[in-house]
């Protein structure tokens, strides 16, 4: 792909680890691996508790393995084959919001495991996805990396202190680290039947249903709402630029959207009238607003979002109705 070939960053290693890989963002990671050329092997490791084997394209490059990034033996036979890791294997904030315990096993645990397999063999570069949810809610909008970050959830202590052993594993044992932090990421394979979907594929789903769309709270709420392609690309640009190592990069467009714009868009989108139902905000709506600086990510991987909200949103339609032709 000709996104990724610039004097900026190295070639893709032939074999590469994603965890997480059946699930959203993991399986258009995969497919866009698979699009760059070299590759002869993408491994997949994922527990299957929200991805599907089905988000996959038939490739004979890929290599599924059902498992558990908490398991040390999967996660070393298969780090021990590759040149380059991607850990997106975690419990999202629903998930973690009602069972803490496998939150922290799994988030945390199983980051600690990636990483001590990375160090033990070869010290291969690992690319962790965070999450704009560490900030909690800024002092300071656009929010910067340096801002303080204020975890609201077991989720955001979860993935903060991913980030804090990537860090560490980096300054401590050489491991080439890079951490990646997605702002409200949608697009393609965002599965509206898994309840731990994305505002995004529900209100999708309820406007090709002709239900009004579900907004927790008032609605004026705000996010940085980011389109997969965009996340896919500036997370493979961390994964082959040696000037990302040491780093934590914000990924998202530095545009603030509210959840009542969204809905306003997305009812455009499928030429509709119906208006959002209000509803009682829930124990993990506790972020008023968010909007993401991306000006180190800019600086460093020479990386900048392609796509607007308008334009991501309506290629997620595209690929929406043709999943229900199916």
């Amino acid at each position: 792909m000709e996104s990724y070939q610039s004097p900026e960053v190295g070639r893709i290693p032939q074999k590469v680890l994603v965890t997480g890989g059946a699930g959203f963002v993991g399986s258009n990671l995969v497919r866009a691996l698979l699009a760059i050329g070299d590759i002869k092997t993408v491994f997949v490791l994922d527990d299957l508790f929200t991805g599907s084997w089905e988000n996959l394209p038939q490739d004979k490059r890929i290599d599924a393995v059902e498992g558990s990034v908490t398991d040390e033996v999967i996660v070393r036979k298969l780090v021990k084959e590759v040149g380059l890791v991607f850990h997106l294997a975690a419990r999202n904030i629903i998930a973690s919001t009602k069972d803490p315990r496998n939150d922290f096993a799994t988030n945390i645990g199983g980051t600690l495991t990636i990483l001590l397999a990375a160090r033990d063999l070869g010290r291969k570069k690992v690319v962790y996805s965070s999450s704009a949810s560490v900030y909690g809610n800024p002092k300071h909008i656009p929010i910067t990396e340096d801002e303080a970050c204020y975890t609201l959830s077991p989720y955001a202590v979860s993935k903060l202190a991913g980030e804090h052993y990537c860090i560490a594993f980096y300054e401590s044992y050489g491991v080439p680290t890079v951490c990646v932090r997605y702002s409200n990421v949608y697009g393609p394979c965002q599965d509206a039947r898994n309840p731990y979907c994305g505002v995004v594929a529900k209100f999708f789903d309820a406007l090709m249903n002709d239900r009004a769309p579900m907004v927790h709270g008032d609605g004026q709420q705000t996010r940085d709402f980011t389109y997969v392609e965009d996340a896919v690309e500036a997370t493979i640009l961390a994964g082959l630029s040696d000037r990302a190592v040491g780093n934590v990069l914000n990924v998202g467009t530095g545009v603030e959207t509210s959840v009542n714009d969204l809905a306003m868009i997305v009812a455009e989108i499928f030429g509709k009238t119906i208006k959002p139902e209000y509803i009682e905000r829930r124990d993990i709506d506790n972020i008023r607003r968010r909007v993401l600086n991306i000006e180190r990510i800019r600086r460093v991987l020479r990386w900048s979002p392609r796509f607007t909200l308008r334009e991501g949103l309506r290629k997620t339609y595209e690929w929406f109705i043709d999943s229900k032709r199916r």
